[in-house]
């Protein structure tokens, strides 16, 4: 593809070797989460939300379980500035709720943050200003130590307007454009403002370091967030906190390795809303934890109302792939997949198994909210019997015969086939219903009758209509479904092999059912039919009927 020529690295590696986060191989507890949803998510939005829906969006966030909740650049726009002040004045935050705000380093912007936040009960003032090479060199067009000079200002500003304000206030600096900066420069401004700020057990400063553009492959981004946790002034009193961006469609990469690498906090927001390609997805984040057995402290059991929320708010829409949240992630079209699902949750069942190990699905779908029965698996023309198989178990509560699954699963192909749609389990059951069920009648069986032969054996009585003609017959067989069966072939005039019988209560519905199924094999065909009654004799008789009704034999 030309044009790559023109492109070259934008990162910088650490002066020394960072790679100790290669020898962990897990993150083993959640890190203190920053919703900035309501900041950098709500800036990016083509229309962004109003004071009523930022008030509901706020909301949401409290529900799903965050602690800190980005909410703003008051010195901005009216409504930012708004929006913060209606939080506190209406009482809205929490007590153990922290608000944060963003600010650039510059005063006219930090006087009016301080400002807006009088009166908050805890906040995160977050000052930042830009520190990379083609920040410092094309826009502010400034030297490093003039660069630098902008940070400690800014700092030295923000200790004195907090003695100034009621509330409890916690300091954060970002270089903004961190992964473009010289680490051992980004290093030097981080440790200035850490001396203005001189932080303590008591009052611990943020750091943060974000992937404002994310440049480099997400080990890069590791090293260098690992050559910052191991050089950092004051670092037992210091937050690390990452803020990726989704540039190169790596930030839950970055996010997860730069916990690995030292970082203590993540901000981020749901579905990964944000400038450009967004910043990164905090719930794929925080499930990914949770699919490892680590409680991500946050609360996505009800991943439909959060997504229903959030695409209601903010007017963008949850890709359906989009993991954990989207509509079709943990559904299976491909009948391999499903085969393997449906015998994986046989598996648990069977085993009563506490853990999770089902095949294609990395959590159980119910943990977010969603149902095996419309969730998981679903019909196409790709689907295969397990699939279908499931869908009626799961649905109707049908088990059908191993030899019978395969040939309505082809059934059921081949109507989505040509119809091109998926199908529904109303639709698959309403298949099975024609195809084996209510099937056209060439004969009928009246009634029947049975007495016991002092010989064991029984004897049926068996009235049929044939043609428009009525007859009695009767036969005997070793049970009492052989001996209906002798009496029809009688009746029919016509002989068949009674191959196969299975049948079983219906567990959804009314279990007062039973459902019978029925094969017979004439010139090497196996036939199917199916019945379903209250009385199990009934059932049998019936699926005996329908499968003879399906027979050749009547075509010829």
């Amino acid at each position: 593809m030309e044009g790559y020529q023109k492109y070259k690295k934008s990162y910088f590696m650490p002066p020394e070797s960072c790679y100790d986060w290669v020898k962990k191989d897990a993150i083993d507890k959640a890190p203190a989460w920053c919703s900035v949803d309501l900041r950098d998510g709500n800036q990016a939005l083509i229309e962004p939300m109003s004071l009523d829906e930022k008030l509901e969006f706020f909301q949401l966030l409290l529900e799903v379980g965050f602690k800190e909740i980005e909410v703003g650049f008051p010195a901005a726009s009216e409504t930012e500035y708004q929006f913060l002040r209606t939080l506190i004045e209406r009482n809205m935050i929490p007590d153990d709720v922290t608000i944060q705000v963003l600010t650039q380093a510059r005063e006219h912007i930090i006087r009016k943050t301080f400002e807006a936040i009088d009166g908050a009960p805890h906040a995160v003032v977050h000052m930042y200003n830009s520190t990379s090479v083609n920040q410092r060199e094309q826009v502010f067009r400034k030297s490093k130590e003039q660069i630098k000079q902008i940070a400690i200002e800014g700092a030295t500003l923000l200790n004195e307007l907090a003695k100034e304000v009621h509330g409890d206030i916690t300091f954060e600096y970002s270089p903004e454009s961190f992964t473009g900066t010289e680490m051992e420069y980004a290093l030097e401004v981080c440790n200035a403002v850490l001396d203005i700020w001189q932080p303590r057990p008591e009052r611990k400063i943020i750091i943060n370091l974000p992937a404002t553009i994310e440049t480099s492959l997400p080990h890069v981004y590791a090293s260098q967030i690992e050559y910052m946790h191991k050089n950092l002034k004051y670092r037992e009193n210091v937050i690390i906190s990452l803020h990726p961006h989704n540039d190169r469609g790596c930030g839950v990469a970055d996010g997860e390795l730069g916990l690995l690498a030292g970082a203590d906090r993540i901000e981020g927001t749901l579905f990964g809303n944000g400038e450009r390609t967004g910043n990164v997805d905090i719930i794929t984040l925080a499930m990914n934890m949770f699919a490892y057995g680590v409680d991500p402290e946050l609360n996505f059991h009800d991943m439909a109302h959060i997504s229903e929320t959030y695409e209601r708010l903010t007017r963008m829409q949850v890709h359906p792939r989009q993991p954990y949240g989207g509509a079709l992630v943990f559904t299976a079209f491909s009948g391999s997949h499903q085969d393997a699902i449906a015998k994986g949750m046989n598996w648990r069942q069977e085993k009563n198994l506490d853990t999770w190990s089902v095949p294609y699905l990395p959590i159980d779908p119910q943990d977010v909210g969603r149902t095996y029965d419309s969730d998981v698996i679903r019909i196409n023309s790709q689907s295969g019997k397990g699939g279908v198989s499931y869908i009626l178990k799961q649905s109707y509560g049908i088990t059908l015969p191993d030899k019978m699954k395969e040939e309505f699963g082809y059934a059921v192909k081949d109507v989505s086939d040509k119809e091109h749609k998926e199908l529904t389990p109303e639709w698959i059951y309403s298949i099975l219903e024609e195809k084996y069920i209510r099937v056209a009648e060439h004969f009928k069986v009246n009634e029947f009758h049975f007495r016991q032969k002092s010989d064991g054996g029984i004897a049926a009585t068996v009235t049929m209509t044939l043609k428009g003609d009525t007859q009695t017959i009767e036969a005997e067989g070793n049970g009492r479904l052989d001996a209906v069966s002798k009496a029809l072939k009688i009746g029919l005039g016509f002989s068949y092999e009674l191959t196969d019988y299975k049948e079983h209560s219906l567990s959804k519905g009314s279990s007062s059912k039973a459902m019978s199924y029925v094969a017979i094999t004439q010139k090497d065909k196996m036939v199917w039919g199916i019945g379903i009654d209250e009385d199990i004799i009934e059932s049998s008789v019936e699926a005996l009927c329908a499968a003879i009704n399906r027979l050749d034999f009547w075509k010829e």
